[in-house]
């Protein structure tokens, strides 16, 4: 399958590629060419802005995976450019585009956030990012019709990636795990090269609609239980750092209906498993990346 990625060379992104070429596609990157230029030295690359895609206004692809899209203005412009030559758009999306923040077990279906009015479409600010990422969503929606899929998702875990950095650092460092959320807070998070292969899934399948990308509900303390079980003598856990890493309030958010991935086909690994792999990484040389604030 001739693939598209936007983006594709760091966090998720690199794991999207890894999995494409794992499985054999033949793969084009678009991106600046500013982050990790000489990953992936055998994939096609076009270089270019998402506010100026006229790169991409020559070939065709079955699929396209769009991992970089922000500003509703450039998805939009990409949408514009890609719209009759590509087989099925799948879009990156969140989880912060629910309005309600305490329900649990919201579907794909529950409200969602409305678009501040006045607000620009060519500039990004937090306030605005789950309110972006709705109007792209419903933007491709309008172009691509059933051609195209949104995958809500939040804390992404894993190597390259920066979601519970801090905790793989511990483990591996034989420091104290932090956490400023209560012990009996909700918790979803997903490993990035299982978020990764679900990407790729949808694409690949043409499966339609916006599916939340996510793992059961379970509590931070017994996210932290696992976590530390994958090393010998781990140090006590600290409940109450001076700096609060994850900002979590939002109960409902971390307590999504996963039914709709399911059946599309998202699998995932045991909690152990992205924690061990992650302390590997870290002792491999590795230094997890800042996250955004």
């Amino acid at each position: 399958m001739k693939l598209l990625v936007l983006g594709g060379t760091k966090n998720l992104g690199r794991h999207v590629v890894s999995a494409a070429l794992r499985d054999g596609h033949e793969v084009t990157l678009f991106n600046r060419g500013r982050t990790n230029p000489s990953l992936f030295p055998s994939v096609r690359r076009l270089t270019g802005e998402r506010a100026d895609p006229g790169v991409l206004a020559t070939g065709e692809w079955d699929g396209v995976i769009d991992m970089s899209g922000f500003l509703v203005r450039d998805v939009g412009l990409t949408a514009d450019v890609l719209r009759d030559r590509v087989g099925h758009y799948t879009f990156m999306s969140s989880i912060a585009v629910y309005a309600g923040k305490s329900t649990p077990g919201m579907t794909e279906s529950a409200r969602l956030l409305p678009w501040p009015p006045g607000a620009p479409e060519d500039h990004f600010t937090m306030d605005l990012y789950g309110p972006s990422k709705v109007r792209c969503e419903s933007l491709l929606a309008d172009v691509f019709g059933s051609r195209t899929s949104a995958v809500r998702s939040g804390f992404v875990v894993g190597p390259y990636n920066p979601d519970f950095g801090n905790w793989g650092s511990a483990l591996a460092h034989g420091t104290r795990m932090e956490c400023a959320a209560r012990p009996d807070q909700p918790i979803q998070y997903i490993d990035a090269r299982d978020l990764a292969d679900f990407l790729l899934l949808l694409t690949v399948n043409r499966v339609s609609g916006p599916f939340n990308a996510v793992s059961p509900t379970q509590t931070m303390a017994e996210l932290a239980d696992a976590w530390r079980s994958v090393v010998p003598d781990p140090a006590p856990m600290d409940w109450s750092p001076a700096v609060d890493r994850f900002h979590l309030t939002d109960d409902g958010l971390f307590q999504l209906d996963t039914t709709r991935a399911v059946a599309a086909g998202l699998r995932l690994r045991a909690d152990e498993e992205s924690a061990r792999d992650y302390v590997a990484w870290v002792h491999d040389g590795n230094i997890p990346p800042a996250p955004p604030h």
